[in-house]
């Protein structure tokens, strides 16, 4: 994944978007169903009907980028469908790429070394 500024604004487009939809018809759903500027700097995301496969579009100010993200178990978690779009933090698409709630992450105490008596 290309490494996107923290300040960037991150969209969820809500429901499911067909996959097979390359950068020109993605960008075309942000400007028409989103109401939105494909080239003003967001992040938008799409996921598709599986739930396993993520979309990214972005625009850097040089040229549009579309990244694609594929889990290999599980679902990545979705807000419920409508037909607009729900903002996130970058934290949050962070957590969001890795397969993680990120609308309540929970940290995890990792299992310190054992150390055997003898």
């Amino acid at each position: 994944m290309i490494p996107v500024a923290l300040d960037v604004r991150v969209w969820l487009a809500g429901g499911v978007t067909d996959m097979r939809c390359g950068m020109n018809s993605l960008a075309l759903k942000v400007q028409q169903g989103l109401g939105r500027d494909p080239h003003a700097g967001d992040l938008y995301v799409f996921r598709g009907r599986s739930g396993a496969l993520l979309k990214c579009l972005w625009h850097d100010g040089v040229g549009m980028s579309l990244n694609v993200k594929r889990l290999e178990r599980g679902r990545f978690i979705w807000p419920a469908p409508s037909g607009g779009c729900v903002a996130i933090s970058g934290p949050q698409f962070a957590y969001l790429l890795h397969g993680i709630d990120w609308r309540n992450p929970q940290h995890t105490a990792r299992p310190g070394k054992c150390v055997g008596s003898t």
